[in-house]
């Protein structure tokens, strides 16, 4: 039996729904609207994408949204500057630094300097510590996204062994910290997971990847995961997006992989529609969180 497709377009069309609902009420109430600022440095093509989808996605939903370009020339010290400035503007909800940053930037440094209450990707140490401890501010993005599909598709996480290949401060690592947890906001059935996460040194992948009930693959490699690397009937998550002559793969084998798993997500189309609208729901959360 072919697997049963994740549909993450429809499931972030929904939840942009609901968002839309929740910015009306909250204005209606009296609340400003909210703003989200992204901070595009260099000329990648693929992030000038990425952008345009945020700013147009938080237009649907009725946040504002502002593009800050630099030229890839920009100095640490420079975006350090704006950053400050961003943080100390109380019109400004939400910042977001699109990566990855050009070479001769101190990303860490560049991601460390935005405001705890304003990270809607949830990247700077206390946000992240506050996620390890059980009591997130903001959820990461793209995980975030993941366990909501996941929940939508009513596939149960409690008691599961969950394998995540990768182990990126982005996906993997926040992944596995989410998933260990009693409740992440979804009840205790879409958490409360057993979790392995797999890297570079791990040894004998395809052993410790056909052990996993839900597997999720976010190494950034194409087709990595294949058919017999997947147990009969596991969950397949494939975070994974790369570019392959002219057209876009994940991490699995998305044909091969239909015939052994019970869910599969597909590539566009899965996880990074739920990324977006995460963000989304980042922005209104702080918005909320600094109107109080």
């Amino acid at each position: 039996m072919a697997a049963q497709i994740l549909d993450g377009k429809e499931t972030a069309r929904k939840l942009r729904e609901v968002l839309r609902g929740e910015v009306e009420q909250w204005r209606a109430a009296g609340g400003p609207q909210p703003l989200l600022v992204a901070v595009l440095v260099g000329d990648d093509p693929a992030s000038h994408v990425y952008v345009r989808n945020k700013e147009r996605a938080c237009e649907q939903v009725g946040m504002a949204s502002r593009l800050v370009r630099l030229p890839t020339t920009t100095a640490t010290a420079q975006l350090l500057s704006l950053l400050d400035e961003l943080n100390q503007d109380v019109a400004v909800n939400g910042i977001l630094v699109q990566l990855p940053l050009p070479a001769g930037i101190d990303t860490q440094c560049v991601l460390d300097a935005v405001h705890p209450t304003k990270d809607v990707d949830a990247f700077c140490p206390e946000n992240v510590g506050l996620l390890v401890q059980g009591r997130p501010r903001f959820l990461p993005c793209t995980p975030h996204g993941v366990v909501h599909l996941l929940a939508q598709y009513d596939i149960e996480l409690v008691g599961k062994h969950v394998v995540v290949v990768g182990r990126s401060d982005i996906v993997g690592k926040p992944l596995a910290n989410m998933l260990v947890q009693r409740d992440i906001g979804f009840g205790p059935r879409f958490a409360n997971a057993t979790v392995t996460v797999c890297h570079s040194q791990s040894q004998n992948l395809p052993a410790l990847t056909r052990s996993a009930d839900v597997l999720v693959a976010a190494v950034g490699r194409p087709k990595l995961i294949t058919a017999d690397m997947v147990k009969m009937g596991a969950v397949v998550v494939d975070v994974g997006i790369n570019r392959v002559d002219d057209h876009l793969v994940g991490d699995v084998d998305f044909e091969a992989l239909r015939e052994v798993a019970s869910y599969l997500t597909p590539v566009p189309g899965g996880v990074g529609p739920l990324t977006i609208a995460m963000l989304l729901r980042n922005t209104l959360t702080a918005c909320q969180q600094q109107h109080r």
